[in-house]
């Protein structure tokens, strides 16, 4: 999109950031909800209420989903791990789980 004087905008930008550690599947569920469903605030009461209830069980999907492919992930990981001789650092993987 062209602004002024042929300047570029792009929009909202955000940054969400953690500390020691990777996001959740909740956290990245969250983040997925903001941009497959958006609820305004102006919104008809009885639109907005249903709106937040699908959100919720989308959420719930995307958390379920999210976590299998974390724990998918992690199975490689430790397999890949474990042929490589070390079967210490393979644990490791597994006990964050």
């Amino acid at each position: 999109m062209r602004g002024q004087a042929g300047l570029m905008e792009v929009g909202t930008v955000s940054v969400h950031t953690t500390s020691g550690r990777g996001m959740s599947a909740e956290e990245w569920a969250d983040l997925c909800m903001q941009k497959i469903l958006y609820v305004g605030d102006q919104s008809i009461p009885a639109i907005r209420d249903q709106a937040q209830a699908y959100q919720t069980e989308i959420k719930k999907v995307l958390v379920h989903y999210f976590s299998k492919a974390i724990r998918s992930d992690r199975t490689t990981l430790y397999n890949i791990l474990l042929k490589q001789g070390q079967k210490d650092m393979a644990d490791i993987l597994f006990k964050q789980l």
